[in-house]
């Protein structure tokens, strides 16, 4: 039952995809109708005001000139207002007038009025107060003006004045007609520009996804997208695909040759173990010196298992660390003493040493320390010297193991760190190692938030390997080390007496 569940919600996923080209279009004519329909609004509002304005100021005028003909006077305790008739309309917009008596009689009325008994604004007649208003009078709509015909603070009537609002409909819906059809032809063409538009700019989105669909489907990172414009938003998009891309070429190749080189260290000591077993089984019975070498062998794959544990740890950020307080130089003796059984006849002491502590794992620091002491010894031959240092510098702990041994080639010395990989390759795995402690000590130290460096003048000239860790004060703020520091000679001074061999 699950299964055509799965099968009904499909189609409502993908029924209408909405492409970033439609919706940019999409907004584009949705900003431009918002803005074109405030403009048109506030465009029309503007012309019926000032329109209106004008009506309303003519029939003012109106208003001044017939209460200023008029003829007020009091006849038995009755108000009378007498106001000569006027033969044409007033002012140049066809005014019309009424005059009405306090008794709602009418006085006297403009010609175009056609002899009207009622009066052009009930309403604000009855109001009995000045007033302004727009009135429908049959097909018409009328602009009225009510006024208090007064003198010495007594009111002897009324008057009405009005103009048709013909011109003012005439003109805003003129005025509508053009907006809305500029309008919907201005949102139409914006779209088609938008469309157009967005198509272009989004066509090197187009051929970064047909590049990644091509290296998806080709397996092929070596693959780089072209970019026109490093400097817009689609370039620099381009620029950090293609760094993506490299990265996971490296990382992939990096891979390949991690799986091929494991696969060649595990199959060494397998052959070897398998070769003696096979001999054992020949001979019948239990060859010391088989067994001797079964253990050697599985000794050292062990060791190389627990290396490649260690290193995927540190890669996946797994990999356990103590956070507590370590005295650096109190390690580094510790270290010597150990190396002095190991080191045979190469000379391995303490040069100049300062006290630094610093905050992390005392026993991976001692890793650290001594990966780079016992590859300093299998590199230097009989008679030549080891040399262990500490110094402080600023804001870090500079911790140096220098050699007198076969050094390293300037064209080496950025693929030192690499995982299995060997500056001598006349020696043997057994002798050499399998090339994974200089990469465990670098991921422990980086780990640490320092860094290893390795430094040489060329074959047959040793070796300095430098590990810069920041002090106990400084963990939380480590400000960065200077090329000149870092060039800094590696100090060579007394010998504790203890330690001479």
């Amino acid at each position: 039952m699950a299964a055509p569940s799965a099968e009904r919600r499909r189609p409502a996923q993908g029924a209408f995809p909405v492409s970033l080209r439609l919706r940019l279009t999409l907004w584009y004519s949705a900003v431009l109708t918002v803005v074109l329909g405030l403009f048109g609004v506030s465009v029309y509002t503007i012309l019926v005001l000032s329109l209106t304005s004008q009506i309303d100021q003519s029939l003012e005028d109106a208003a001044n000139g017939i209460t200023a003909s008029a003829n007020l006077a009091r006849v038995l305790d009755q108000p009378i207002v007498i106001i000569p008739a006027p033969d044409e309309p007033l002012g140049a917009l066809n005014v019309s007038a009424q005059v009405w008596r306090l008794d709602g009689t009418l006085a006297t009325q403009t010609e175009n009025l056609k002899q009207r008994t009622t009066p052009l604004d009930p309403e604000g007649l009855a109001a009995k107060r000045p007033g302004r208003r727009n009135v429908r009078w049959g097909n018409d709509h009328l602009r009225v003006h009510t006024y208090l015909i007064r003198a010495n603070g007594e009111v002897f009537g009324y008057l009405q004045t009005a103009a048709s609002l013909r011109t003012v409909e005439a003109a805003g819906s003129a005025l509508l007609v053009v907006l809305v059809g500029g309008g919907v032809l201005s949102v139409l063409l914006a779209a088609l520009i938008g469309w157009l538009s967005a198509g272009r700019a989004l066509k090197p989105l187009d051929v970064i996804t047909q590049t990644a669909l091509q290296i998806t489907r080709a397996d092929d990172l070596s693959r780089r997208i072209a970019i026109q414009d490093p400097n817009d938003e689609v370039g620099r998009l381009a620029v950090a695909f293609n760094e993506t891309l490299e990265r996971l070429e490296r990382l992939f190749n990096a891979q390949r040759r991690f799986l091929a080189d494991v696969s060649h260290e595990l199959r060494t000591p397998l052959t070897a173990i398998r070769g003696n077993v096979d001999l054992l089984q020949r001979l019948g019975g239990a060859d010391p010196e088989s067994l001797r070498d079964i253990r050697s062998e599985t000794e050292r794959m062990t060791r190389l298992v627990g290396d490649l544990l260690v290193l995927a740890q540190a890669d996946s950020g797994h990999l356990p660390l103590e956070r507590k307080p370590v005295d650096l130089d109190g390690l580094l003796l510790e270290v010597c003493r150990e190396v002095q059984v190991l080191a045979g006849q190469v000379h391995v002491a303490v040069g100049e040493i300062d006290q630094a502590r610093v905050i992390g794992d005392r026993d991976r620091l001692k890793q650290v320390i001594l990966n780079l002491v016992t590859n300093a010894i299998k590199y230097t031959p009989p008679g030549g010297r080891v040399t262990l240092g500490l110094a402080r510098v600023q804001h870090w702990a500079r911790l140096t193991v220098s050699d007198t041994g076969i050094g390293l080639p300037a064209e080496e010395l950025p693929r030192i760190f690499d995982r299995f990989y060997r500056v001598d390759k006349a020696r043997s795995r057994a002798q050499g190692g399998a090339g994974l402690g200089l990469s465990i000590a670098q991921r422990i130290v980086q780990m640490h938030g320092g860094r290893i460096e390795a430094a040489s003048e060329g074959p047959n000239k040793g070796a300095t390997f430098s590990v810069w860790l920041p002090l106990e004060s400084e963990t939380k703020a480590k400000p960065a080390v200077s090329e000149a520091e870092a060039a800094q000679p590696v100090k060579r001074g007394r010998l504790p007496q203890l330690l001479r061999r």
